[in-house]
């Protein structure tokens, strides 16, 4: 009798192991980004943009070395974010303040990335400063299919003059052998205050509200990333209200848009700084059907700001700051003033 209780044990034992073993699943991780790369400009004059006062080109001395010096470092940044997770860089970037497809270009070649063979996507915006958004991409994990530039049209309240500020970049492509859609921002600063600048950022809202209502006229179920430079934090009116950007997974309905930075923003957390207070302009949101709980295609497994120690001022006025390029006229030998944001991906492939 003993030695029958003794081979039951066993047997359930081997049944548990097996069964915990055929359980066992396998998923596939990617890493979608966004990064303001503070002030990417060459060292080039550009007669048909402002870009002369740009730090690099106001600075003295030997701006191709701090110029070669600034690709390296943002190289170095985007080769990292997510690298801890998803043993990659990546799959998807959008960036903002590049001042041209040349830099971006650069960066990709950099040696820290030329492995990752990124593509890029980018159009010249009217931006008076000569700044644009633009898109990097792995080549091997993602093909474009079709891409488009919207621009943004905004007037001074008091002359009606048109403020020239980014487009909007549209890409929507396969990743792996999924349909995404990644709208990339840079909306307008809040130059003379937040309230007197306020119109300006619901009016680059409503334009996200009516790519994504396009979007989803074609079809209901379309996997959309927001992205960008907001200048607005999550609980702005142009996140909450025009959006209508939900907190809380359960709280986003068909076709509603959840923001996972809004959570990060509510425990102080934030992607750049002034005047000793935090915000969290730099965002990602998505669509409902990225936050479903069927794994079989890609889905939001989590999101983050990455604010590693190297990316963080050690000293001075700006000490905890996000570690920019520039200050007081000179190169820091810094990053940028805004951390990257992110989101990570995944897919059960068995």
């Amino acid at each position: 009798m003993r030695n029958l209780k003794f081979w039951l044990a066993a047997l359930f034992l081997s049944a548990s192991i097996f069964i915990q073993a055929q359980e066992k699943k396998t998923y596939k991780v990617h890493t979608v980004a966004f990064y303001n790369l503070e002030n990417l400009f060459d060292t080039e004059n550009d007669p048909e943009k402002n870009d002369e006062a740009s730090p690099i080109m106001e600075m003295k001395g030997d701006v191709e070395a701090v110029y070669k010096k600034k690709v390296s470092n943002m190289a170095r940044v985007i080769a990292d974010i997510g690298k801890d997770i998803t043993n990659n860089s990546p799959v998807i970037l959008g960036v903002s303040e590049v001042e041209n497809r040349k830099v971006m270009e650069d960066v990709a070649n950099d040696p820290q990335l030329i492995d990752k063979d990124y593509g890029i996507v980018h159009y010249d915006s009217p931006d008076r400063r000569g700044i644009d958004v633009g898109l990097y991409y792995q080549k091997g994990l993602f093909t474009p299919l079709n891409t488009s530039t919207h621009e943004l049209l905004i007037y001074d309240d008091n002359t009606r003059d048109r403020i020239y500020t980014r487009d909007q970049l549209l890409v929507s492509g396969k990743l792996e052998d999924e349909l995404i859609h990644i709208i990339v921002n840079h909306w307008p600063s809040r130059r003379g205050g937040e309230a007197r600048s306020r119109p300006t950022r619901v009016a680059a809202a409503k334009l996200n509200k009516k790519i994504i209502d396009s979007l989803q006229t074609i079809d209901p179920y379309a996997k959309i990333f927001i992205m960008g430079d907001l200048n607005d934090d999550p609980t702005n009116a142009s996140v909450k209200e025009v959006l209508n950007a939900k907190r809380e997974k359960e709280d986003v309905e068909f076709k509603g848009i959840y923001n996972p930075m809004e959570n990060f923003f509510k425990k102080g957390l934030g992607s750049n700084a002034y005047r000793d207070s935090w915000s969290l302009f730099d965002q990602i949101m998505v669509t409902q059907p990225l936050i479903e709980k069927d794994y079989s295609s890609f889905r939001l497994y989590k999101a983050g700001i990455f604010n590693k120690n190297y990316l963080i001022t050690k000293r001075g006025r700006w000490k905890g700051y996000p570690f920019r390029s520039f200050a007081d006229g000179g190169f820091t030998d810094g990053f940028s003033d805004h951390f990257p944001t992110y989101v990570v991906l995944i897919k059960e492939v068995n």
